[in-house]
């Protein structure tokens, strides 16, 4: 792959570097280069976990390439019609189809499309100095990436205001109190703690750490009565295989034997 995202293999995880200095900014090549990598962690079978990060210490990515779309390569009415690849923005915001979790390690500054980019994760890691923030209104734009139809969800409401119409940057720490983070560490430990997150993840049955984001996107937005209908009604295919599984059987079988499950993905 081009080395402005450059994609290795830790065992069963992707490991994905948006490198694109100075500020890791995404244009559309960029994006399709995401949406490659993601589509690779979605149809891998050997891939079960994906990380995405920055490179550099100081910009996780600061977004949409505003020097690309001064220049007339990209457009900003019906901006989704551009060719974005699969996945749409990122590479992830809109890749509906992806089961396997990502992790976000978050080297440095998260900023607009950046910021749309983490929000697509399933998991953030943030490093000691990160902050956050969405400066899209003095542009004459709004994040419509993924920030506006996230951000509240994930925030609670008054705060994701703050940051949506104010352009108010929010320290790691905060974003670790309020949630939207999962945890904050030293930066000489993001990689690290993210690896281990990502490998601790590889050692459950397959099958049911997927059909989770699979049930998840299927019961987003009903009631709790509607999802328990959605759930024993719906067509979910991962979720069916996990419950008619061998590896359920064995986790089972295991934790009454007291010994390690050995989950083969059946």
């Amino acid at each position: 792959m081009d080395e402005q995202v450059k994609v290795t293999r830790e065992g069963k995880v992707l490991v994905v570097v948006l490198d694109r200095p100075k500020a890791n900014a995404i244009d559309l090549e960029t994006s399709r280069k995401l949406g490659e990598a993601f589509v690779m962690l979605r149809d891998d079978p050997d891939l079960l976990v994906g990380i995405i990060t920055g490179g550099g210490e100081k910009i996780f990515s600061a977004g949409w390439d505003l020097k690309s779309l001064n220049m007339g390569e990209m457009q900003t009415n019906n901006w989704w019609d551009d060719d974005y690849g699969p996945g749409g923005f990122a590479g992830l915001t809109e890749l509906w189809d992806l089961n396997k979790p990502v992790i976000g390690a978050l080297n440095g500054l998260v900023i607009g499309g950046g910021f749309e980019l983490a929000l697509g994760c399933d998991l953030l890691i943030a490093a000691e100095h990160v902050e956050f923030a969405l400066p899209e209104l003095p542009l004459g734009l709004i994040p419509d990436a993924g920030a506006v139809q996230r951000l509240p969800r994930r925030l609670p409401y008054n705060k994701a205001m703050e940051m949506l119409l104010m352009g108010e940057r929010m320290s790691a720490q905060d974003a670790a109190r309020y949630g939207l983070v999962n945890k904050v560490v030293p930066a000489d430990q993001l990689m690290e703690t993210a690896m281990a997150w990502a490998n601790k993840l590889t050692q459950v049955a397959p099958m049911a750490l997927q059909s989770v984001k699979e049930v998840l996107r299927a019961i987003d937005g009903v009631s709790i009565r509607q999802s328990f209908d959605t759930m024993r009604n719906a067509d979910l295919p991962m979720y069916r295989k996990v419950l008619a599984s061998e590896d359920a059987e064995e986790g089972v079988s295991a934790f009454v034997e007291k010994r390690d499950a050995e989950f083969k993905g059946r």
